[in-house]
């Protein structure tokens, strides 16, 4: 499928650059699948839209402050969170691979060559960059120059990794904000943004109303927002992101699935996360067990890539934010929904002048 088939026009002044007042204040665009018909609505809405017996399957990663500034060790010496106006060297992390040992995007790449030692904040913090790979990749190996672990100096000294498209610098507020109210396994270092709508009160609506809740990890990297280079879908490699489906929620999973419950996805983070572990245990689409055999617990690594043809195993119905025009998240809505049908429904928010991106409005399809 080539790419320009998942482009659309969106007027700048749409990209949400700051979270509405309230968590539950964005609007709702709800989809039927089958028809395509579209109703404009309130994300406060939400739990009186939901049939009553659905599981709510959310993503409970935690995103960590993953953008930092750094120097190479020779000319250290940086504000404590103060990106430097010159000289500095971008440190994002992107994924986890070990203890203190992170993959990282490093800003100008050409400045950092295997065997760098880069040091953050005032030296109390140092990174050595042990390998590199494709479009500033690199691996690097942190190590704490005083009595606080790594993850406490990125705490103290990393920065909220805000989109780009988010035009000013991440503020004290984004601590809170660009963070799900249900977060708690740290490691990701974007958030699984249509989450970012539900409140304490909210999720006890939908608890009230009788649908089911139940949590999995996926720690989003740059498999979610990496930039397809290719011209057609089909030549694109999705970079690996890490995510736990513990045997608990994959249990809930089967039950739902036998009792024949829909399974609603809160984000794409989800999505994936759900169908590549059906894929790894060998499942076919409605298949059943006894157990949670049908879908692979544990923890894993999800390249998948969702895009037009892809057959969905386990999920029924789908919560997301809008997302960027030509993108691996545009094709995976447009594999659950019909490319023509989400490209239709995209015209309809942007005339109705809906809010787009991570802190914009959402979507429900189902």
């Amino acid at each position: 499928m080539r790419l320009e088939d998942f482009d659309y026009r969106l007027p700048e002044a749409q990209i949400a650059q700051v979270p509405p007042p309230g968590r539950d204040g964005a609007r709702l665009l709800v989809m039927d699948r089958a028809g395509g018909s579209l109703s404009d609505r309130r994300f406060a809405e939400f739990p009186s839209l939901l049939r009553g017996d659905e599981l709510l399957v959310f993503n409970n990663a935690r995103v960590i402050p993953a953008r930092l500034y750094a120097r190479r060790e020779a000319t250290a010496g940086l504000s404590r969170r103060v990106p430097p106006a010159s000289g500095a060297i971008e440190v994002f992390l992107s994924r986890q691979l070990s203890a203190d040992v992170w993959e990282a995007l490093v800003k100008p790449g050409k400045k950092v060559g295997v065997r760098t030692k880069l040091l953050f904040g005032s030296g109390e913090l140092e990174g050595l960059v042990t390998a590199r790979g494709e479009f500033g990749l690199r691996v690097i190996e942190f190590h704490s120059r005083d009595a606080q672990t790594v993850g406490a100096h990125f705490e103290a000294l990393g920065h909220m990794p805000l989109p780009p498209y988010i035009d000013r610098a991440d503020q004290a507020a984004d601590r809170e904000r660009y963070q799900t109210v249900f977060a708690k396994h740290p490691g990701a270092v974007a958030a699984p943004t249509a989450g970012l709508h539900f409140t304490p009160e909210i999720l006890r609506a939908i608890r009230e109303r009788g649908a089911e809740i139940c949590e999995l990890t996926l720690h989003v990297g740059l498999g979610t927002f990496q930039p397809i280079r290719s011209a057609t879908l089909e030549e694109h490699t999705m970079h690996a992101e890490s995510y736990v489906i513990p045997v608990e929620t994959a249990e809930r999973i089967a039950a739902a699935r036998e009792a024949g419950r829909a399974i609603l996805a809160v984000g794409t983070t989800v999505v994936r996360a759900l169908e590549a572990a059906a894929l790894r245990a060998g499942s076919s689409p409605r298949a059943g067990s006894e157990q949670h055999s049908w879908l692979a617990a544990g923890s894993h690594e999800a390249r998948l890539f969702i895009y037009p043809g892809f057959s969905f195993r386990v999920v029924d119905a789908l919560l997301t934010n809008f997302h960027l025009p030509r993108s691996t998240l545009l094709a995976l809505v447009s594999a659950f929904a019909g490319r023509e049908q989400v490209l239709a429904a995209y015209r309809h928010a942007v005339t109705r002048g809906y809010r787009f991106y991570s802190y914009g409005d959402c979507m429900l399809l189902r």
